[in-house]
């Protein structure tokens, strides 16, 4: 009886170790082929800079025991540079880099083209409710986007409440308006549906806002040439806080507006099996300390992390793979609406 039981608990022993083989095998094979390719061009946020990027590469590289090289592409204005990804599929030729972290909603813009190389994440050990459009991208952390101003100028009883209170006629031509007009596109394809969204819009255009980008509207509030912005990322809150200066959301405005950051690897890109490896461990918890002391965010569904606390009692618009097609087309309206295109 002892002999049997010893035997069965060997079969058990060996039953696990096998299938710890087969686990682990489709993240052993692809470990071998991005050795083999050895490098990543990677297109990503300016905020996350050089430093930044090292950082990333060396942490992906001490997790896989690699030398992958990295040549790191900051992303100055990520419409332009997810259409230039979309002309050069069109013309036939491979994009310039193999991974992407952009928003979610250019993410979007890539996925409704089938600009993306699906890939199961889950099989390398990402949750599925991370993963988005079709196997994808990965989410990684998320943005806050609202109304902002300077602290020394704007006095707090001009500090918005609502959304509405942009409408007033006191901010015409000292309202600014970045290019992010995705940030309208997941009101109206969300809890403000499409109607409200594009009247609240010919409404905002009236008021003969600043159009720019949004490094350079955190500048104009900075020196005092623009009052609020419309929406601003708190990607540049926290720019300006490393600088000193005062820059703030109106945080009383609902609903918060929440931008992610997904990471995908594109179609004909070079060195796929070095991008697919990176996606995985974008999802990786090693990865938040990095993105944060960088850019500044973190992953909201990640309990614990600043991202989550300030979502906490809050109504926050997040967009979905069902909400792309729409958003992408809705924005491309606002563009044109407010005079981006």
């Amino acid at each position: 009886m002892i002999k049997r039981l010893s035997v069965y608990l060997l079969g058990l022993v060996l039953i696990g170790i096998s299938n710890q083989r087969v686990s682990a095998a489709p993240l052993d094979d692809l470990i071998a082929a991005a050795k083999k390719e050895g490098v990543i061009e990677m297109h990503a946020p300016s905020t996350l800079g050089p430093d930044g990027a090292q950082a990333l590469v060396a942490g992906f590289n001490k997790k896989y025991g690699l030398n992958i090289k990295m040549n790191y592409s900051p992303s100055g204005n990520m419409t332009r540079d997810v259409a230039k990804v979309v002309g050069l599929s069109a013309s036939g030729q491979p994009p310039e880099w193999d991974i992407m972290i952009v928003t979610d909603a250019h993410h979007g813009s890539l996925w409704v083209r089938k600009l993306h190389i699906p890939y199961d994440y889950n099989t390398l050990g990402v949750a599925k409710e991370r993963m988005e459009y079709d196997r994808g991208t990965v989410s990684v952390a998320n943005q806050f986007a609202l109304p902002a101003y300077n602290k020394k100028i704007l006095p707090a009883k001009d500090v918005p409440k609502k959304w509405e209170d942009l409408l007033d006629p006191k901010w015409k031509g000292k309202l600014g308006v970045i290019n992010s007009t995705h940030h309208w596109g997941r009101l109206a394809a969300g809890p403000w549906g499409e109607e409200k969204a594009i009247d609240f819009i010919k409404k905002l255009s009236a008021q003969q806002p600043i159009l720019t980008r949004a490094g350079e509207m955190a500048q104009r509030l900075i020196l005092g040439e623009v009052l609020i912005s419309a929406t601003l990322q708190d990607s540049q809150l926290h720019e300006s806080k490393e600088s000193g200066a005062p820059l703030a959301f109106a945080e009383q405005v609902s609903p918060v507006i929440s931008p992610e950051y997904h990471v995908g690897v594109l179609k004909n890109a070079r060195h796929p099996n070095v991008g697919h490896l990176f996606v995985a461990f974008m999802a990786s918890a090693e990865v938040q300390p990095i993105w944060e002391k960088y850019t500044g965010h973190t992953s909201a569904y990640i309990p614990g992390t600043t991202a989550y606390k300030f979502a906490q009692g809050k109504q926050v618009v997040y967009m979905k793979q069902d909400q792309a097609a729409k958003v992408d087309k809705i924005s491309r309206q606002i563009g044109k609406i407010l005079g981006f295109d």
